[in-house]
């Protein structure tokens, strides 16, 4: 949850709970009782991560409305709902990732915020398809994901990087054509992801920067689900201790979708 994308985490977390499955149990009741509270356990993980939420959810109501009468059964459909909800969520990603490629234009110059496997994968099959870009990439502070980012497309051709801290972004704006981002969900109206996303999203619509989000559907959330931040610890932000004042270090901030411009999907750009 620390070093990779709301995508990755929700796969791993779905992933862990076929564990369960080497598990012996007596009755088909303990084993739905343990994959509940394995699956709660998953969830309270990181209640900000509407794919991993909804993922892990799947599986156990698959399992507990099959009414599996045998513990061999209960095992052989968790893992077969799993596998389903992973290819799902994967393969949604991937089209998202591969309609953002379609749509992101050759030559343009791209600002992205932090680490997104989406983003990263949309360009490289824009790379891999002649297209060439120049693209910004912030820090991503206090966790420096963006340096991971940076150094990924630093390897892929057709792509001339450049590292700039977080409060930068607005310094270079006037040489952005795009800001291209990724997402941990959007919420009704509200977008969530990394900290620093708001400041960023502001300052490109103020200065008329055309601003795409991308991720797969899953993370597109009508209704139903209430995001809760999550603080870290003060050390990401200073080694020292705090003597007479005191840090706070949110993981992710809220954007107005208002301030967005496209959205794309598995299902095609859409306005935001």
């Amino acid at each position: 949850m620390q070093t990779h994308s709301s995508s990755v985490v929700a796969i791993k977390a779905t992933r862990a709970l076929k564990e369960l499955t080497t598990r012996e149990f007596t009755t088909v009741e303990e084993y739905v009782r343990t994959l509940e509270r394995n699956a709660t356990v998953l969830r309270r993980a990181n209640p900000s991560h509407a794919s991993l939420q909804n993922a892990v959810r799947e599986v156990v109501e698959e399992v507990r409305n099959a009414n599996p009468e045998t513990v061999e059964e209960a095992k052989g459909l968790t893992s077969a709902v799993i596998e389903d909800v992973v290819a799902h969520v994967e393969s949604g990603k991937h089209r998202a990732a591969e309609k953002a490629a379609d749509y992101l234009t050759d030559g343009t110059t791209i600002l992205t915020h932090d680490y997104s496997s989406t983003v990263l994968e949309a360009l490289d099959i824009a790379t891999n398809e002649g297209k060439e870009f120049s693209v910004y990439v912030t820090e991503a502070r206090p966790r420096y994901l963006g340096r991971k980012m940076v150094r990924t497309l630093a390897a892929m051709d057709g792509i001339e990087p450049t590292l700039i801290t977080d409060g930068a972004s607005g310094y270079y704006l006037p040489e952005i054509d795009e800001v291209v981002l990724g997402m941990s969900c959007i919420v009704e109206d509200t977008l969530y992801n990394r900290v620093a996303t708001y400041p960023l999203v502001a300052a490109a619509h103020q200065s008329e920067v055309q601003v795409t989000i991308v991720g797969s559907a899953a993370k597109v959330i009508a209704e139903g689900f209430v995001f809760e931040n999550e603080f870290r610890s003060p050390s990401e932000v200073t080694l020292e201790p705090p003597e007479g004042f005191t840090v706070k270090n949110p993981a992710y901030d809220a954007t107005p979708v208002a301030l967005i411009d496209t959205v794309i999907t598995e299902d095609g750009p859409q306005s935001a």
